[in-house]
């Protein structure tokens, strides 16, 4: 094993200690490190890591950008036992990320993904109750689509209707309260999955045919599936509606109630990052800039609190 392996090892092993999961990134950095080995360099230079962030030729700068990123940061680290490192500079690649445009489903896109997911053929019959209500759940809690796959019988306390939702996107974990509604149909799920699969051999909530925890691929495969035969995608589009927009839904949809009823958004807006698990308010307020009617409702509060007049 090379030098440079051996410090990107103790590396990884160092941040994750601190809370950090960088999957993706210690493969980047992994894949790295087989780029400089096959250049025959021992340490990390400005001109090595420039030509492997930019080996995609077809991406987007700030794709560039984010991998020389995750070289930096590994080679601030690695100045320390190699004076030979050259750590590259912060405005070499600059590039802001831009957030995909979200889709904004409507209620009538709802029902027919619901429909279509509980018709989904399987061989006991399980596939459809799991979809079905995996969809929903996103729908009305905003869950992140990993952060559901990862629950446990053990996380789902459906007596006090709380999910409990550990080690998050950011190493944190948080309690979400549910609507009885939710509730109900959980209570439902459990049962059905219980009854169709009474010895899982994962203790996850959400389970596959054999009784395995559902993998983000199997999920994000089924819901594209879905898409085309529903026509929220067409016939060959490769892109279109993902079901992370459930998550801008929820948020939105919560956002024009409370403006609706006359609340204090500006006050409530940390309950909201709370329970979508946002480290930083700025995620939040960005949904208030994505969709009309959220703007119109507040502009209109900004004016009555002016007194009738806008700044």
């Amino acid at each position: 094993m090379s030098e440079l392996r051996m410090a990107l090892n103790e590396y990884l092993a160092v941040r994750r200690a601190l809370g950090f999961k960088l999957a993706a990134t210690g493969a980047h950095l992994h894949r790295f490190v087989d780029f400089a080995e096959h250049e025959g360099a021992e340490t990390v230079s400005t001109d090595l890591a420039l030509r492997w962030a930019t080996q995609c030729a077809g991406a987007q700068p700030a794709h560039w950008a984010k991998r020389l990123g995750m070289v930096r940061r590994f080679a601030q680290y690695l100045l320390a036992r190699d004076s030979r490192t050259e750590v590259p500079p912060l405005d070499l690649l600059p590039a802001r990320v831009k957030r995909v445009l979200p889709y904004l489903y409507n209620d009538q896109d709802i029902m027919r993904l619901l429909e279509a997911a509980g018709q989904l053929p399987s061989a006991t019959g399980l596939r459809a109750h799991t979809d079905a209500t995996l969809f929903a759940l996103y729908v009305v809690t905003g869950m992140r689509i990993s952060e559901a796959l990862q629950l446990d019988r053990d996380d789902v306390d459906l007596a006090a209707g709380v999910l409990t939702v550990r080690d998050t996107k950011f190493g944190k974990s948080r309690h979400l309260p549910i609507h009885p509604a939710t509730q109900q149909a959980l209570h439902d799920y459990s049962k059905r999955r219980d009854h169709l699969c009474p010895h899982p051999p994962a203790p996850s909530f959400f389970v596959a045919e054999r009784g395995t925890r559902l993998t983000t691929g199997t999920v994000r495969w089924t819901f594209v599936k879905l898409s085309h035969q529903i026509g929220l995608r067409g016939a060959d589009d490769r892109r279109g509606p993902r079901l992370h927009d459930f998550r801008h839904r929820f948020a939105v949809n919560t956002l024009i109630q409370w403006y609706r009823s006359g609340q204090d958004v500006e006050r409530r807006l940390p309950e909201l990052a709370t329970y979508l698990g946002h480290v930083r308010i700025a995620d939040t307020y960005w949904y208030l800039t994505a969709v009309p009617e959220l703007l119109s409702l507040a502009a209109l509060r900004v004016e009555q609190d002016q007194g009738g007049r806008l700044p």
